[in-house]
């Protein structure tokens, strides 16, 4: 496949990530635009079937992202008010958000500090009579430990909603995240790997569940605009259930069809720079990167580091002192229990997840990234590090 050059030849920075988008998303974009279809319709049936396959699920329903992924999830269970939703607070805030948009109450659990995940032992605590599911996010593409929480949660009654926003392309006991499991959303934003502008998608081992979401992305309608359509018929529509406006559209999926091809490419290409980023990094005093789990394989959405923790510096200093040369690094995984909009939450002693959202910082990584520039990078973290 052909990568589109860069766009100024010129600009030194150095970014987070970029995506990879060539000439084959151009061209499946314009002729999606071309066929007088632009809305939801049969190129967004092509990529869930792709999909679904490519992470080993029965069933994938594509939605408008991520976010209204993890609340259909929900919705689907029948979580409500009254129920508790055990969520990481070491997450993007959409992930806490899912359970406060079907009124249930988010119960913040704290994570392992080596990958930054849920796990048994941390969520364990903070199980009640009123929780209703558990959303296990596979943070930065690092997976969980699902067969470890599953053999907690699922004696309980508890339901297991896999965050996978980030994960495609990593795997878990040797199977893709996603595979056979009940719900898990994927994320398409540019960050991620596989990208589609926005979007996202939500994928279930169960036939009868996965209609249901799809007409519940859909205003709850019997019978979808684009099925109608293509019967050539008049259908009338009923609207069966209270239902969403959660819909992608075959632009978008037009994208992510070539996107899906890429991602073995990617998966490889920045485990390679992550690899090289470790031997390069190895002699750095109490530097950590993040690293597979002994339970399966992270696709390096983000290559995220810990900071020594006696670091006289503040890791916003380092950021700072990076992008002064031409680096552009970024804070690492937000604590939601910290933020403003949770301060109505019970707080509780989540040390590992303050220690990480405090002292860890996420190095540029993308798949078109250079040898030279990843030099770069190393040496001015070593300047600030060391």
């Amino acid at each position: 496949m052909t990568a589109l050059s860069q766009p100024d030849a010129d600009l030194t920075t150095i970014p987070v990530m970029r995506p990879w988008l060539g000439e084959e998303e151009v061209a499946a974009a314009a002729e999606a635009v071309a066929s007088g279809w632009i809305a939801q319709g049969p190129r967004v049936r092509a990529f869930e079937e792709e999909f679904a396959r490519r992470v080993g699920a029965a069933e994938a329903v594509a939605v408008s992202n991520c976010t209204t992924a993890l609340h259909l999830a929900l919705h689907l269970l029948g979580v409500g008010p009254g129920d508790e939703v055990v969520v990481p607070s070491f997450s993007f805030i959409a992930t806490t958000n899912a359970a406060r948009y079907v009124g249930a109450r988010p119960v913040f659990a704290d994570v392992d500090l080596a990958t930054g995940n849920l796990t048994a032992d941390t969520v364990a605590p903070v199980l009640t009579d009123r929780t209703r599911a558990v959303i296990v996010v596979h943070q930065a593409g690092v997976p969980a430990d699902t067969r470890s929480l599953r053999d907690l949660l699922e004696p309980r009654g508890v339901a297991v909603v896999e965050d996978a926003a980030c994960a495609i392309g990593s795997t878990v006991y040797g199977r893709p995240v996603g595979a056979g499991v009940d719900l898990a959303a994927f994320s398409f934003h540019p960050r991620k790997l596989v990208t589609t502008g926005e979007g996202g998608m939500l994928t279930t081992r169960s036939p009868e569940v996965a209609t249901r979401a799809r007409r519940l992305r859909e205003h709850g309608m019997s019978v979808s605009a684009a099925d109608r359509h293509a019967r050539g018929s008049v259908t009338p529509e009923q609207y069966l259930e209270p239902g969403f406006n959660f819909r992608m559209t075959d632009v978008q999926a037009a994208i992510g069809r070539v996107q899906l091809t890429r991602i073995d490419a990617m998966v490889s290409r920045r485990r390679e720079l992550a690899s090289r980023y470790r031997e390069l990094l190895a002699d750095v005093p109490g530097l950590r990167l993040v690293a597979d789990p002994p339970w399966g394989t992270t696709n390096y959405q983000s290559c995220w580091a810990l900071l020594p923790p006696d670091l006289p510096v503040s890791r916003d200093d380092v950021l700072a002192q990076l992008a002064g040369a031409g680096i552009s690094a970024r804070r690492g995984i937000m604590a939601a229990h910290l933020e403003p909009a949770c301060a109505d939450l019970p707080r509780r002693e989540l040390p590992a997840t303050e220690r990480l959202t405090a002292d860890s910082l996420i190095l540029p990584l993308y798949h078109q990234m250079t040898e030279p520039e990843q030099d770069r990078v190393v040496t001015a973290l070593r300047a600030v590090v060391r």
